[in-house]
C-alpha cells in the first residue's frame, strides 16, 4: 500500500476523532472508522475507567446488548487478556483452553489488542480487532499511532462530560436557589409520615386444630387430599395395623392357653387340695391375659384417626408421611375453617419496629400483587425466634378486614405493616442512626 495513502487516511480518521462531539461518537468511530487505516472483520471497544472491562461499542451496532451471547462471552474474555499498556498480537492457536470454543464461534482466527491511554498514561480501554489474516508491522504502527490520538480525545471528552455536570450542579445551587434548596430539604424532612416494614407473610387459619398420631406407629394411608374439604367423621389418616394385629393375635392365643390351663386346675381342684390353690393362680393369670388383650384392641381400635368437625384438611404431601414412623402426640395435619383466615408474619429482628394490636396491615400475595388485602394485627411474639428462612424474627398473626375477600389458606407473600407516624428524617436515617449507635454506643 502506498505509504502516501495511508497517511492520508490516517490523517482523515485523526480528524474526525478529533471533530467527535462526545464520548459515543467518538465510539462509534474507533470501532467502525479504523477499518479504513486497517481493514478487520470485528472490532469491539472495552471501558476500563470502572477498574473493569466493559464491553461499550461494536463495529457495525448502534448499541450493544449487555446480555446477548456474544457480549457476554467477548466481556469474559477481554477480562483475561493482557492489560499492560501494550500492543499485543494473539492467535487462535495461542489461546487458552477455556477461549478457544467461543473464539473459533465468535471471532476470525487473528486478534490484535490496542490499548486507549491518556495524557498521563492510564488506561481507558481496549480495543480489539480480529480478521483472518495476519496483523503485520506496518498494521502495528499505524494502529499504535492512531490510538494515541483515540486515548487523548476519549480522556478530554471525558473530563469535558465531568466538568459540564459539575457546572450544572454550581449553577444550580448558586446563591438564592440554593438557599431555597437547601430550605425545602430541610423542611421536607419534617413531613409526616408512617413507619413501615416489610416481612414475608403467609396465610393461615387462626383457630386451626391440629390433628396428632393418637399412638406410635408408621403412617400407613391417607383418607383426605391436601387442602381438601372433610366432615365430621370423615377418615382423616390411618397407621400401619400389622404390628398392633400381631399383638392381639399373640394376645388371643396366651388369653386361650391361659383359659385352657384354669379350666384344668378347675377340674382338679375337686380332688387336689393343691389344685385349688393352683386355680386361684390361674384364673389371676387369665384376667391379666384378658386385660392384655383389651389393651391391644383398644389401640385397634385408634389406628384410625377421624375427623371431629367440618373444615380443611391441612398438610404438605402425602408422599412425605406415607411409611413415615410417628410419636404419639406428633401433629400430622390441622383442620381448619377457610372463613377464620388470618396472616402469619415472620418480621426479622433487623427490621423490628413498634408495633400495637390493631396496627394497619396490608397482604402482598404472589398470585395478585396488584390488589392488597388489608388488616390489623392481633398478636405479636415477645421473644424472637428462626423463621422458616432461619431468620432471627419475631412472630406475628393479623386478620383480615370483614370487607376483603378471603384468600385461599396457604398462600405467600408480602406483608407491610404500619406503625407509628414519625418525621421523614427519621424514616429515611433510621437505619443509619442505629448502626452508628451500635458502632459507637452512642
Amino acid at each position: 500500500m502506498n505509504p502516501a495513502n495511508d497517511l492520508d487516511v490516517l490523517l482523515q480518521i485523526e480528524s474526525r476523532a478529533l471533530a467527535a462531539a462526545d464520548v459515543p461518537a467518538l465510539r462509534f468511530t474507533i470501532v467502525n472508522e479504523t477499518h479504513a487505516l486497517a481493514p478487520y472483520r470485528q472490532a469491539a471497544l472495552f471501558d476500563g475507567t470502572g477498574g473493569r472491562l466493559k464491553l461499550v461499542a461494536a463495529s457495525g451496532l448502534v448499541s450493544v446488548a449487555e446480555d446477548s451471547p456474544f457480549a457476554v462471552w467477548v466481556s469474559q474474555f477481554a477480562r483475561r487478556l493482557p492489560q499492560d499498556g501494550q500492543l499485543h498480537r494473539i492467535d487462535h492457536a495461542d489461546a487458552a483452553e477455556v477461549d478457544q470454543p467461543g473464539w473459533a464461534e465468535w471471532l476470525p482466527e487473528h486478534l490484535l489488542v490496542v490499548p486507549l491511554k491518556d495524557r498521563r498514561g492510564e488506561l481507558l480501554g481496549l480495543a480489539l480487532y480480529a480478521r483472518e489474516t495476519e496483523w503485520v508491522d506496518r498494521d502495528l504502527i499505524l494502529l499504535e499511532r492512531l490510538h494515541l490520538i483515540y486515548g487523548h480525545c476519549l480522556g478530554a471528552l471525558q473530563q469535558v462530560q465531568v466538568q459540564r455536570w459539575t457546572t450544572r450542579l454550581r449553577r444550580w445551587t448558586r446563591g438564592r436557589r440554593r438557599n431555597l434548596v437547601l430550605l425545602a430539604l430541610v423542611l421536607a424532612l419534617f413531613i409526616p409520615v408512617r413507619l413501615s416494614v416489610l416481612a414475608p407473610a403467609e396465610v393461615i387459619a387462626l383457630s386451626a386444630v391440629a390433628v396428632a398420631a393418637p399412638q406410635e406407629g408408621v403412617i400407613g394411608s391417607f383418607g383426605v387430599a391436601p387442602n381438601s374439604r372433610v366432615r365430621a367423621g370423615d377418615l382423616l389418616f390411618s397407621l400401619d395395623d400389622t404390628v398392633i394385629q400381631n399383638r392381639r393375635e399373640v394376645a388371643l392365643k396366651a388369653l386361650e392357653v391361659a383359659r385352657v390351663d384354669a379350666h384344668i386346675a378347675q377340674q382338679r381342684a375337686f380332688d387336689d387340695i393343691r389344685g385349688r390353690a393352683d386355680l386361684a393362680m390361674l384364673m389371676g393369670r387369665v384376667r391379666e391375659k384378658e386385660a392384655e388383650l383389651a389393651a391391644v384392641d383398644t389401640l385397634t381400635q385408634r389406628v384410625e384417626v377421624r375427623a371431629d368437625r367440618d373444615g380443611v384438611a391441612i398438610f404438605a404431601d402425602v408422599n412425605d408421611w406415607l411409611g413415615r414412623p410417628v410419636q404419639t402426640g406428633e401433629r400430622v395435619m390441622q383442620l381448619a375453617q377457610p372463613e377464620d383466615a388470618g396472616m402469619l408474619i415472620w418480621l426479622a429482628v433487623a427490621d423490628a419496629i413498634n408495633l400495637e394490636p390493631g396496627a394497619p396491615v396490608q397482604l402482598f400475595l404472589h398470585t395478585d400483587p396488584l390488589r392488597p388485602r388489608g388488616g390489623e394485627l392481633i398478636e405479636a411474639s415477645y421473644q424472637a425466634t428462626p423463621s422458616p428462612d432461619d431468620v432471627a424474627s419475631y412472630r406475628l398473626r393479623a386478620r383480615f378486614e370483614d370487607d376483603e375477600s378471603l384468600p385461599r389458606i396457604g398462600l405467600r407473600g408480602t406483608a407491610r405493616l404500619s406503625g407509628d407516624w414519625v418525621t421523614l428524617g427519621y424514616y429515611l436515617f433510621r437505619r443509619p442512626i442505629a448502626a452508628v449507635r451500635e458502632w459507637t454506643g452512642l
